[in-house]
């Protein structure tokens, strides 16, 4: 009975579409697509045609069959009642039609007919900034109303023709789509290649005094060395623009044509940089120093004149002490943390004192961070590494680090030095004064005795 409740029902929703209902799709050669009927029911047999010929069928026992042999073989399936043909080739372009089969009478659910879809891109190969790119997008026709076809480009901004000519930027790169639209939308897409340096970080490049930093420069994985090479790359380049606005400064130029020769050495003596056959093109700086601050621009240079360039901002983070790193305890000490600018709203600092000292990181508070920090009489605890941090909002950027040196007023080593001085000059002195009495003593006996020129006998006689 409940059967016969669903077939009865099914066959009013048949009866209501009954006819053939056409839609087009354009598609590409090499393709896959699926053609979907309305509706799934386990009631129904399923046939598919192409040109009249029977190539797929299903029953209301959910057994399947698929055409086999050539020229379909390996390339139908069937998904529920959808009909999948895979690797679309030239001679597939046609009418398929779906229909259904309840209580042994044929309904024609659909008629689908695929045309032809072409897009090319010209030329195929990877291009530079400023060379001549063409797009074509052509649909094939069947008699009737022409299809509505425009493109999409790789950001998604509708392009109002079918076929595009203009120089190619590098914010070309990427799948560019054709839009083809009848009874619904068909789509096909293309990538077009235009050769340029990755993005450069957005935000500025975040380290500290005596650090190793490499500052990124590279070309992206879609693109191949040989595909350079072929575009007549001339030379890497690395440019340095101290703060704030003076004369740039050559840092690095190394030839890339064969054999890659360094053109001109690191004239600051402590920057290399990376493999460039591997698209690592990235500057290495040993022992960074406060004067590092600034832009650093990356360049690619073509024989034709076209120059991709990518700018990295670096600000170095430092800690200067005053009077110095060496001090006595009870002297005034001066810390400062600075980038060599007031921090903006986003940033903040943490200090890190020793350990041992009595201002501890958690004493000075969330608010007690400042750049200056001054320590009225220092003591023998304050001793040790200081760090300092720079965040924005929970992520440490990089932190910089000093090490202070205190002694106390009275060091053992002070009053062994000041015993052992007193000590010498306690004994100078006692020699001194052991000295001048024997002297005295020695001219006392010279005034009393005298030795006579004719003596009768030996020995001294009083005169």
């Amino acid at each position: 009975m409940k059967n016969v409740i669903q077939s009865v029902l099914l066959l009013a929703v048949l009866v209501s579409t009954k006819g053939a209902q056409e839609l087009t799709y354009y598609v590409q050669v090499g393709e896959t697509v699926t053609l979907k009927p309305p509706g799934v029911d386990s009631q129904k047999y399923v046939y598919w045609y192409f040109n009249g010929i029977e190539i797929a069928w299903r029953n209301n026992m959910g057994t399947t069959w698929t055409y086999k042999d050539s020229p379909w073989k390996d390339r139908l399936a069937l998904s529920d009642d959808s009909l999948i043909i895979k690797n679309l080739q030239q001679e597939d372009f046609g009418i398929f039609k779906y229909e259904c089969k309840v209580q042994s009478e044929t309904y024609v659910k659909k008629t689908y007919k695929l045309l032809k879809l072409t897009v090319s891109v010209n030329p195929t190969a990877p291009l530079l900034p400023g060379e001549n790119v063409a797009l074509s997008c052509n649909a094939e026709t069947d008699g009737h109303k022409k299809p509505e076809i425009h493109w999409l480009n790789p950001q998604g901004v509708k392009m109002r023709t079918g076929q595009l000519n203009w120089r190619a930027t590098s914010q070309d790169n990427g799948h560019w789509t054709c839009v083809v639209k009848k009874e619904q939308e068909s789509l096909a897409k293309v990538y077009v290649t235009v050769i340029d340096l990755s993005p450069a970080p957005l935000s500025p490049q975040y380290t500290s005094t005596s650090r190793l930093l490499t500052i990124p420069c590279s070309l992206p994985s879609y693109i191949s060395w040989e595909q350079i090479k072929a575009k007549d790359i001339q030379e890497l380049h690395w440019q340095f623009i101290p703060e704030p606005g003076l004369s740039p400064q050559e840092l690095f130029s190394l030839s890339l044509e064969d054999p890659l020769t360094s053109k001109a050495g690191p004239i600051r003596g402590r920057h290399t940089v990376k493999d460039p056959k591997n698209k690592n093109l990235s500057l290495t700086i040993n022992q960074v120093r406060e004067e590092d601050r600034g832009n650093y621009v990356c360049a690619l240079r073509f024989k034709n004149g076209v120059s991709l360039n990518r700018t990295v901002h670096v600000k170095v983070l430092q800690i200067t002490s005053s009077p110095g790193t060496e001090l006595i305890s009870g002297q005034q000490l001066n810390l400062t943390c600075s980038l060599g600018h007031p921090l903006p709203p986003d940033l903040r600092l943490k200090w890190f004192p020793p350990e041992q000292s009595v201002l501890s990181s958690s004493s000075l508070g969330s608010d007690g961070h400042p750049t200056h920090l001054t320590i009225p009489e220092v003591g023998t605890g304050d001793g040790g590494k200081w760090r300092c941090a720079l965040w924005q909002n929970n992520t440490e950027l990089t932190s910089a680090e000093i090490t202070l040196k205190i002694e106390s007023k009275l060091s053992v080593w002070m009053l062994v030095v000041i015993c052992s001085v007193a000590v010498i000059f306690l004994l100078l002195i006692l020699v001194f004064i052991l000295y001048q009495r024997r002297q005295r003593k020695m001219r006392h006996l010279g005034r009393r005795l005298c030795q006579c020129k004719n003596p009768k006998s030996k020995g001294f006689y009083r005169t």
